[in-house]
């Protein structure tokens, strides 16, 4: 047989010539060209139209036109839970046969390919468009437009603050989208472009019918620390926190919260900038003007602490009514003291009124006056010539202020500190802080001045030392420095002496110097200048005619004499009681001598 089957293998086997079908070969091309015209042409990469064919739970079967139909994922369509047999969708041809032959397309990516498109037209052309609201993101909320997830601000989710995002989660909302990313994807809708055209021609109705002094009903939109933000029915107006309350407002959350109604009255507004000024507190009468009328200076009043500075402390006696208490009126003391040493905000606090002018509002209170005057008594209490224990306040050049008790200074000039020691600042004598005793030298009770002394304790060693240092006597001494070409001299008793240059020359006809131990002879003494001058040179000039008792030092003194020198030669910072015992007793052993 011509045709019969080759038994060794199909390899030259002539299919063609074998006519199963009874169509010859160009029949059959022809037919196969004539079926291949019923298909749809499909390219791949490209979005087309299709019909949903059969649906199940997992998948959606869709119908191109094609050789083979497309299976799609049955949650690329959750957004169209309606979706049923013989509804056109968009699909887009990934691939026209895998390796089995499938046909493999997507509905989603399609979706994305128009989406992209749609946008771009919707954000040329300003048309509003309709997306759902998937879930909630920091800043905004996902928004569902055309199968894209697109982005919606909080802030341009409406005119007025939201501070609850999730109650738009799962709503279809209307938008306008406003930006788009290339780049990124990326596609920003906003929902309140879509009231503010609205919203702007509603300010311009109510500006144009506002005046001032117009009561208006609104809501509170927005509080914050410097006041709070009405909305008057698409205009917003602002209460500066002074505009709240004729008393002192630390916050504003402190009279009202959010969506809280009102009545406000207009204060000003500006055309250009659309910026309305709103009040409250002018609505209620001013604190001042219902003030008791019987209330006048010298009346007790008690009110709360409720500002503080430095210079004093601002007492509310009633809402809006507030008096200052200057820091010089919380006390008798003159010290520079600050208020908060006083009182604290939120304190209660009694004053009595010193000055009240209830057409510039003001008053002035006292909190020092419900407590006695120190100085009222004064001459009673500091008799002039008493003794009193004082506390070192501060210090001045020219002497020492002390505080004898809260309310009452004292001053002890420099020349008032001590009788011996020649003081060039008050610092070298005593420190602040502590306690010394003093004597009332004067008062002057107008001025609230008193003269206070320290050395006024002991009596004056000058009256001794006129006796014992009388212009001749001869006296031991030591020169412990050289001022003006002159030498001081450290005497007996504590007491410095001067020596000028020309009598400094001893017997050989050297200059004494520093640190020598000489006699010097007294050659002019002043009680009221506290001042010795003496002269070596006089001891050996003078030598035949000295008077051998006038030598200090060279003659026994008696015993109690001696101690009073010893005391004295101890003690040459300060003079104390115990030295004036000792001044006197010598004094007196040497009047009986005489």
């Amino acid at each position: 047989m011509a045709n019969s089957i080759n038994p060794q293998g199909s390899a030259d086997f002539d299919w063609e010539a074998l006519q199963l079908d009874g169509y010859s070969k160009v029949q059959r091309s022809e037919m196969s060209d004539r079926y291949e015209k019923t298909l749809t042409s499909i390219n791949e990469k490209e979005v087309i139209q299709g019909t949903v064919a059969m649906l199940n739970k997992k998948e959606v079967i869709v119908n191109i036109g094609y050789k083979s139909e497309g299976v799609v994922a049955a949650n690329e369509f959750r957004y169209n839970p309606d979706l049923k047999v013989g509804d056109t969708v968009d699909v887009y041809v990934e691939c026209r046969e895998d390796k089995t032959g499938q046909l493999i397309v997507s509905h989603r990516t399609a979706r994305m390919h128009s989406a992209w498109i749609r946008v771009n037209d919707v954000l040329r052309s300003g048309e509003i468009i309709t997306g759902y609201v998937k879930c909630r993101t920091k800043g905004g909320l996902i928004v569902d437009v055309f199968g894209i997830e697109a982005f919606l601000p909080g802030s341009q989710i409406d005119v007025k603050p939201i501070r609850d995002y999730d109650v738009y989660v799962g709503k279809n909302m209307e938008f306008k989208v406003v930006k788009i990313n290339e780049e990124f994807r990326n596609v920003v809708v906003s929902h309140k472009a879509l009231i503010e055209a609205e919203l702007e021609e509603q300010k311009k109705q109510i500006i144009s019918g506002l005046e001032k002094g117009q009561v208006l009903e609104g809501v509170v939109k927005n509080v914050t620390s410097y006041g709070v933000f009405i909305d008057l029915g698409g205009v917003d107006g602002l209460i500066h926190i002074t505009d709240l309350s004729w008393g002192r407002v630390t916050h504003p959350e402190e009279l009202l919260e959010l969506d809280q109604k009102i009545n406000v009255v207009i204060l000003d507004f500006d055309d250009d900038k659309k910026r309305i000024a709103l009040g409250l507190k002018q609505l209620q009468p001013h604190p001042w003007d219902s003030l008791d009328a019987n209330l006048q200076v010298g009346d007790k009043v008690s009110g709360k602490v409720v500002v503080m500075a430095d210079y004093g402390a601002f007492i509310e006696i009633a809402p809006g009514v507030e008096g200052l208490i200057h820091v010089s009126e919380m006390s008798w003391s003159q010290h520079l003291r600050s208020a908060q040493d006083f009182m604290n905000i939120g304190d209660t606090v009694e004053a009595v009124i010193l000055t009240l002018d209830r057409e510039e509002r003001k008053m002035s209170l006292g909190i020092k006056q419900l407590m006695p005057d120190p100085w009222n008594d004064i001459e009673v209490k500091y008799s002039v010539g008493s003794k009193h224990k004082a506390k070192v306040r501060n210090f001045t050049n020219f002497g020492v202020f002390v505080e004898l008790e809260e309310g009452v200074d004292g001053l002890i000039h420099i020349s008032d500190l001590s009788w011996q020691k020649k003081i060039k600042h008050p610092s070298e004598f005593c420190k602040v802080g502590e306690e010394m005793e003093v004597v009332v030298l004067e008062i002057d009770r107008d001025n609230r001045r008193i003269s206070l002394g320290h050395k006024q304790l002991e009596e004056n060693p000058w009256d001794v030392f006129e006796s014992t240092f009388a212009e001749g006597s001869v006296h031991s001494g030591t020169i412990i420095d050289m001022k003006d070409k002159s030498g001081i001299v450290s005497l007996p008793y504590g007491v410095e002496g001067i020596c000028p240059s020309k009598h400094l020359r001893k017997e050989d006809g050297s200059n004494a110097k520093v640190e020598e131990v000489l006699d010097f002879k007294v050659i002019e003494f002043s009680k009221d200048a506290k001042k010795i001058v003496v002269s070596h040179t006089r001891t050996f000039e003078e030598g035949e005619n000295k008077p051998a008792s006038a030598k200090v030092g060279k003659k026994p003194v008696g015993s109690s004499t001696g101690k009073a020198v010893k005391a004295i030669n101890q003690s040459s910072e300060k003079s104390t009681l115990g030295d004036l015992d000792a001044l006197s007793a010598l004094k007196e052993k040497m009047e009986k001598g005489e």
